[in-house]
């Protein structure tokens, strides 16, 4: 019997949520993800030490262009086992500044052209405030694609949708985290699965008014989520979720469907910038969980240019 892994693979595209090229390679998705808090993990580990003194010396010893070229070198190995894209996230200080958001992403997709990688194979996860999606609908013009990312409310994904944003990446884990917290208790039943629900709302809205804006469940914290949302256009899963689903045998029952969608009795939304930071505000998870997901970007990033600048220094001292 195949296992839960790879019957999921009929009904959605898998995506790796790793900045491990080894585990990349291993599982073979079709596209990857990563993010500050997965590269400085991956940088800090030895077999990795050829991709980092690359940067280093790409970046000729400044830590920010370092840094920009540490998402690139890993983005570029992890490419060369993925037919699709990954996706490399936008400095989290960047999240309520269209224009540096623009900048920044023009500079990610310069950086991956100059070793070979064209845009198509590349996406900017963006945060999901207004002015990331300000910037995306810019960028997406110029044929650099966004991932927009730190996604919790409905008005994010119908605004992102409207921007002509390329995917969504709402986060199920996080938003399951903050409604368990609230409600004082150890878990959630599925079906009462406030992430799930979320996202399935939002497939159901893109499907039923023909949005091309991808959807990509994110931030899993049980299989039994990845399996809910079995049909989701992508779902990024964790390495440690991916070995449970291909340990585990059974068919996988597709849950979301185009057609099905067409089938609920929705209202089409119209947000300009009002409406939307109104419709957001009204989502007290929403507007906690986006904030602090900014505030938790930007630490690991800090970390992050923490250990690159350390080793500059070491690089620097041994010369």
């Amino acid at each position: 019997m195949a296992s839960q892994l790879e019957s999921l693979k009929k009904h959605s595209l898998v995506v790796a949520d790793t900045g491990d090229v080894d585990a990349v390679a291993r599982w073979k998705p079709q596209d990857a993800t990563t993010n500050p808090s997965l590269l400085l993990a991956s940088a800090q580990e030895p077999r990795y030490r050829p991709l980092v003194d690359e940067a280093l010396e790409r970046g000729q010893g400044q830590p920010a262009p370092t840094l920009e070229w540490l998402f690139v070198v890993f983005g570029r190995e992890i490419l060369k086992h993925v037919q699709g894209r990954v996706s490399t996230e936008v400095d989290a200080r960047q999240s309520f500044d269209t224009e540096g958001s623009i900048a920044k992403a023009r500079r990610f997709a310069e950086l991956y052209e100059s070793v070979g990688v064209p845009r198509a194979r590349v996406l900017i996860k963006l945060a999901s405030t207004w002015e990331g999606i300000r910037a995306a609908e810019r960028l997406e013009r110029e044929g650099i694609h966004c991932n927009m990312t730190l996604l919790f409310s409905f008005a994010q994904a119908v605004a992102c949708a409207d921007a002509g944003a390329t995917l969504i990446s709402p986060f199920v884990g996080r938003i399951y985290d903050w409604h368990k917290a609230a409600r004082k208790v150890d878990d959630i039943a599925l079906d009462d699965d406030p992430g799930v629900a979320s996202v399935a709302r939002i497939y159901r809205y893109y499907k039923k008014f023909g949005y091309p804006t991808q959807v990509m469940g994110a931030s899993f914290r049980k299989t039994g989520q990845i399996l809910a949302l079995a049909g989701c256009d992508l779902l990024t899963i964790a390495p440690d979720l991916l070995e449970k689903l291909a340990q585990a045998e059974g068919e996988v029952e597709r849950r979301l469907a185009p057609a099905e969608a067409a089938q609920h009795a929705l209202e089409r939304v119209a947000l300009d910038e009002k409406a939307y930071r109104w419709a957001h505000n009204e989502d007290a998870m929403a507007v906690e969980k986006l904030a602090d997901g900014i505030r938790r970007f930007d630490a690991d990033a800090r970390k992050l240019e923490q250990f690159v600048a350390s080793l500059t220094r070491e690089r620097r001292a041994a010369a």
